[in-house]
Parts: C-alpha cells; sequence; structure tokens
C-alpha cells in the first residue's frame, strides 16, 4: 500500500491487496445486505461511474468512501471538490477480484443512503405522483424513474416489496433521475392509502378491468392531484391497490396488444396527465 500526498482533504490510497478490508463495502455484497450495514444506521448503496457520483453528490448525499482505477482520479477528484472521503485506487484486477464483475466504468463509490421523508411531506406540494407497487425489476424502476422525471412526476412512492431505486442497475438505467426526483418508500395500502386522501389525491390505478375508464376520458378531466398506481409486469395490482382506487384507468391498446410495459405505461400515462 502506497499514500500519496495531496494538498486536498480527498485522501487518496493506493491497494493492492484486494482482501483489504478498507474494501469491504465492495466486496460482491447485495442490495439487501448493503440496505442491512448497520453501520451506518441508514445502510449503504453504490454508486457506479463518475456521472453517477457525481449526481449522487449533487444531490446532497454523502459518499463514505470511493474505490477507483488510476485512469479515473482526476475524474473523480473533480467530483468530491476536496471532501474529506478516502479515494482507494487500485489496479483493474482487484477491482474485479473485490466485485466480482469487470469494473468498466472505472469508479465506485459506498454512498451512505440518506433518511427518506415522510409521505405527507412528500406530496404536500405535488399534483402528480407515480406509485409503484411491487416492481421487483430493478430496470423497469430505474426507467420508471426517467419517466417520473421526464414528464413531469412531482414525486414517486414505492411500495415495501418494490425493486431498490439505489440498486447499481435501477440507477443506471433511470440516467441518474432517481437523484433528481423526491420519492420514498410507503407502508401498507391502508395507511398510505389514508394518506393519500387526506393529501386529496385522487387514486388512479392503472389497470385492465371490464369497468376501467378509458386514459383518454381520464386525462381531460383529471383532478387536480392525481397518484397513479402502477404494479408489477407478471401479477400487475394487487388487490388492496385495485379496491383503494378511486379510479381503475387503462391504456388503449391495438394491434391484439391487452398491455404495455410497467415503464412504458407510466410514460404514457404521464404524458397524457401531465399539465
Amino acid at each position: 500500500m502506497q499514500r500519496d500526498a495531496t494538498v486536498e482533504a480527498m485522501e487518496l490510497v493506493h491497494v493492492d491487496d484486494p482482501d483489504d478490508p478498507r474494501l469491504d463495502d465492495y466486496r460482491s455484497l447485495t442490495d439487501v445486505a448493503l440496505r442491512s450495514v448497520t453501520e451506518p444506521a441508514s445502510g449503504l448503496y453504490i454508486a457506479e461511474s463518475a456521472k453517477v457520483i457525481a449526481r449522487a453528490c449533487a444531490a446532497g448525499h454523502r459518499p463514505r468512501s470511493v474505490m477507483v482505477q488510476q485512469r479515473w482520479v482526476d475524474g473523480v477528484r473533480g467530483i468530491l471538490d476536496g471532501a474529506a472521503v478516502p479515494v482507494y485506487v487500485v489496479p483493474d484486477e482487484v477491482a474485479e477480484s473485490v466485485t466480482g464483475f469487470a469494473v468498466h466504468r472505472g469508479a465506485l463509490a459506498s454512498m451512505h443512503r440518506p433518511e427518506l421523508p415522510q409521505v405527507a411531506e412528500l406530496v404536500r406540494a405535488a399534483r402528480l405522483i407515480l406509485v409503484l407497487e411491487d416492481v421487483g425489476d430493478h430496470t423497469n424502476v430505474g426507467a420508471a424513474f426517467r419517466a417520473a422525471a421526464g414528464l413531469g412526476a412531482d414525486a414517486v412512492l414505492v411500495s415495501p416489496r418494490c425493486a431498490d431505486p439505489l440498486y447499481r442497475r435501477s440507477v443506471r438505467v433511470s440516467m441518474g433521475t432517481v437523484f433528481q426526483v423526491p420519492w420514498t418508500r410507503i407502508g401498507e395500502w391502508g395507511a398510505a392509502v389514508a394518506e393519500l386522501h387526506a393529501s386529496g389525491f385522487d387514486i388512479a390505478a392503472l389497470a385492465l378491468a371490464d369497468d376501467a375508464m378509458d386514459l383518454r376520458e381520464y386525462a381531460p378531466r383529471r383532478p387536480e392531484r392525481v397518484a397513479l398506481v402502477l404494479g408489477s409486469e407478471g401479477h400487475g395490482l394487487s388487490r388492496h391497490a385495485l379496491e383503494a382506487a378511486d379510479t381503475v384507468v387503462t391504456i388503449p391498446m391495438a394491434g391484439g396488444v391487452d398491455s404495455l410495459n410497467v415503464a412504458s405505461a407510466a410514460a404514457v400515462a404521464l404524458w397524457a396527465l401531465k399539465t
């Protein structure tokens, strides 16, 4: 190990041993394992690539450390801007050995998970929000966040069993918009519905149903505040979500296709509902 002198607060440390305990945050940990890390209390997530790390830091998220290959050090230095964060500079083979995959994007940061806001606080000024119930695919979650950012949703709520928006794949697919769109996790449906109704939201469930309203009819007379709820790819919305909805809305389809991918459906509905 060799330590570089630097006038910045950022601490550059060369690590050549893949078993060095300082790299444990990056050591083949699953998303569940990272979330359950007890120190720090709120857990961690991994930001992958200089661009994602920059967006996370710009959103106020705090890095605990960075693992970077030598050729990417200058880019990381500009992102951290002198912050007192250890930067572990490793050979390519060490990065791959530690993480279990080829690290092509140069840098990984172990980030402190921010404390999530309460639902009432998050939606206080919102007029259009997206609610994801049990969407288990990280790619779909990331794409839904990208749609929310690009089409003007004010916030995203995710259910307890929904895939993590801060998982590496979710962040990557979202193009970093998970750091841009305010979001939080809700509790079980009963409490969440009460909070949304107390805040004046019409709960619009996007689903296939015989009595569903065509999105083309719902959009022109949409209530002032709408919570658009979408479910998982395989099973759609749960019975509890459908029973809690004030309106069931469907996207009219053609060509013998009954529905869209959940992220595509979110994009279509958000575009129709934005004001």
